[in-house]
């Protein structure tokens, strides 16, 4: 009890402060790595705590001296092995209403002319089951991505998206950026998702979709060219099966103000049990 008496009477409301602060960004942390490659790395990083801990105690001097220089050399191995996700906690950082006006400001007629000859492009290649892949660039600038391809920039057109996935024409094989109502370049390419657990189903396509989403918060359409199923993909997620009337639905919600956006497959799945039930 004199302890605890002894540890209260010398908080101050600046500790208090201090401790609150601390908390919420270990929560924001564990938030962003959590159900990631980044979750298990961590696992490991403590497990290599405690034994170099637990071979000090032992006497184990060889051990416990290579642990203790693997942690010395550690600082940079966890900057090496945790690039994408320290990229993604930075970009999260940088996309908060603090930092940044909300996504995309394309209102009125211009935002409906946009999204209908986005879903117009869709429904024709699912139609003629062309295969195509394009992303919608937001917040994370993809500068990087364009400079694979050939720049365009062009106002959206559902024309100009089927002319370019025409097969055997010079842009067909690769991703179309778009940012807000233009066409920033096609023929791009994408970088293919490490998630091993895919089903064999998916080409390269959605490959690529899901890669491009897990390094940025784009919003990508996949048109099967096998099927002439449509897909999204975002945040590592992929949805599969849509119809036009959902694909414009997601489309149109993805330029509304953030702070009455929902994660776009997360609301779709919903909506999709609620009409199984």
């Amino acid at each position: 009890m004199q302890f605890f008496r002894s540890l209260f009477s010398n908080l101050r409301i600046a500790d208090i402060i201090d401790i609150i602060v601390v908390a919420a960004v270990f929560y924001k942390l564990f938030k962003l790595i959590r159900e990631t490659r980044a979750e298990q790395l961590t696992k490991g990083i403590f497990a290599l705590f405690i034994f170099a801990e637990v071979s000090g105690l032992l006497k184990l001097y060889t051990i416990n001296w290579i642990l203790k220089s693997a942690m010395t050399v550690g600082v940079i191995a966890i900057l090496i092995v945790f690039q994408p996700e320290l990229r993604r906690g930075l970009e999260y950082i940088g996309r908060s209403r603090f930092f940044t006006k909300s996504f995309l400001e394309i209102k009125g007629e211009s935002l409906s002319r946009t999204v209908d000859e986005i879903v117009e492009a869709c429904a024709s290649l699912s139609r003629q089951r062309i295969g195509a892949l394009i992303v919608l660039e937001r917040q994370t600038g993809l500068n990087e991505v364009v400079e694979t391809g050939t720049k365009i920039n062009g106002e959206v057109s559902s024309n100009l998206l089927i002319n370019i996935f025409i097969p055997n024409t010079p842009l067909h094989d690769g991703a179309v950026i778009i940012k807000e109502d233009m066409v920033k370049a096609a023929a791009c390419f994408l970088p293919l998702t490490e998630n091993i657990n895919l089903s064999k189903e998916l080409g390269t396509r959605h490959r690529a979709a899901l890669g491009i989403s897990e390094r940025s918060d784009s919003l990508s359409i996949i048109v099967s060219e096998e099927t002439g199923a449509i897909s999204i993909a975002e945040n590592g997620t992929i949805a599969r099966h849509l119809d036009s009337q959902t694909l414009k639905q997601i489309l149109t919600d993805m330029y509304k103000p953030k702070d009455s956006q929902e994660a776009f497959i997360i609301k779709w799945r919903r909506k999709d049990e609620q009409g199984e039930e």
